[in-house]
């Protein structure tokens, strides 16, 4: 062979020298297939598209966490959620979603869903399930939930309106990014689709976008990983790596978020600028029954009702802070905080609260040291007076 086809052809079929820890990064496109008779064989994998070993072995330990025979992967965690409504719904069907959803999923309901015929309906999370069942029709195909809900952590009856819902033939979707999947157990619970953010807990370094979509149902399955290929999400095999690398080790990081998470939820509950604490594992929050019976843990993700303070207060507080960053996304080892009011006003029903809501994730690092920082905040909080 000519010097260039050698350079081209030389080392392509180099066998793994060791077998390692981990599994082996493929990044690849094209998949070199057997013969021409497999070159059409639905049953192998023909595309990089599909996964190779970091995405496999990744879907394999989230089918694991998730109690699930079907796991599909998407590039981030909102993806996951639009993904898996494009999947499951058609034009003329309606779906019912707990007004207390991630904002980005009411975005994508509002300005996508009602442009390709899916009507959206936003209830509120304190119904109860039978309250939630008088709202659905002969045409609402799905129930999405979240609990606890965004910012405000409203708990719901998980349990009861998945057996609500499957005996009317409705499906549910729930947002479990908040138990990530080691906390609550959906589809053990009856949900019909589970959904995390693998970039939050999962991921838990704040460096990797991904989402998940785990079901028992196989046609459900089959459906979801048809609009895969349909639309063309993938994950990259670093990406997955990277997720799956996390995932090692979030058995070991949660309880930690867990323990550092109440105890910050305790001490502001004593400040005298804080009305209360939105934490479903405190038990004297409205949703704490729920939380003991259905769950095992909590992460590191709750709310904060100051009583009332200016908006020029609560930014001189938040910009005070040193060790909290100011940022959306949580999960990840680093403490968060932002400034919620903004992003209630796209609520159906208005949240009744005493004053300016806060968002805090407590990270990993010493809860005293913490503390110190808050009363930095709480300090110029009270400057601005």
């Amino acid at each position: 062979m000519d010097e260039e086809t050698r350079l081209i052809r030389t080392g392509a079929s180099w066998p793994l020298p060791a077998k390692t820890v981990n599994p082996p990064i493929q990044r690849g496109s094209t998949v070199l297939m057997p013969s021409a008779a497999s070159l059409y064989d639905d049953d192998q994998i023909s595309y990089g598209i599909t996964g190779l070993a970091s995405p496999g072995a990744l879907q394999a330990a989230l089918a694991v966490l998730e109690g699930a025979t079907n796991v599909t992967l998407y590039p981030s965690g909102l993806a996951a959620i639009t993904g898996a409504l494009l999947a499951v719904l058609k034009a003329g069907d309606e779906i019912l979603v707990v007004d207390s959803a991630y904002r980005p999923t009411r975005r994508f309901c509002d300005q996508v869903l009602a442009r390709f015929g899916v009507a959206t309906t936003y209830y509120d999370p304190a119904l109860s399930p039978d309250d939630l069942m008088a709202l659905t029709n002969a045409r609402t195909r799905l129930i999405l939930l979240e609990a606890p809900g965004s910012l405000t952590f409203e708990m719901q009856d998980v349990p009861a309106i998945a057996a609500a819902a499957k005996a009317r033939g409705i499906l549910t979707l729930i947002d479990n990014t908040w138990a990530a999947g080691l906390y609550f157990k959906p589809l053990a619970h009856g949900v019909t689709i589970s959904i995390q953010a693998l970039t939050k807990y999962v991921g838990g370094h704040s460096d990797c976008f991904m989402g998940s979509v785990a079901t028992l149902d196989a046609a459900i399955g089959k459906q979801l990983d048809d609009a895969m290929w349909d639309i063309g999400w993938s994950v990259s095999p670093d990406d997955a790596y990277t997720m799956l690398r996390g995932l090692r080790t979030m058995a070991t990081r949660l309880p930690r978020h867990h323990e550092n998470g109440l105890t910050i939820a305790r001490w502001l509950q004593e400040r005298p600028e804080v009305a209360r604490v939105l934490h479903p594992a405190l038990p004297d929050d409205p949703g704490y029954a729920l939380w003991e019976r259905d769950f095992t843990g909590a992460c590191g993700l709750f709310g904060v009702v100051l009583k009332p303070a200016r908006e020029k207060a609560v930014h001189a507080f938040l910009d005070a802070l040193q060790l909290f960053g100011l940022g959306f996304s949580w999960g990840g080892y680093e403490s968060l905080a932002i400034h919620c009011d903004p992003q209630l006003n796209s609520r159906t029903f208005p949240v009744d609260l005493e004053g300016p809501l806060l968002r805090l994730h407590i990270g990993l690092e010493t809860p005293a040291d913490l503390i110190i920082d808050l009363e930095r905040g709480f300090a110029a909080l009270n400057s601005q007076a």
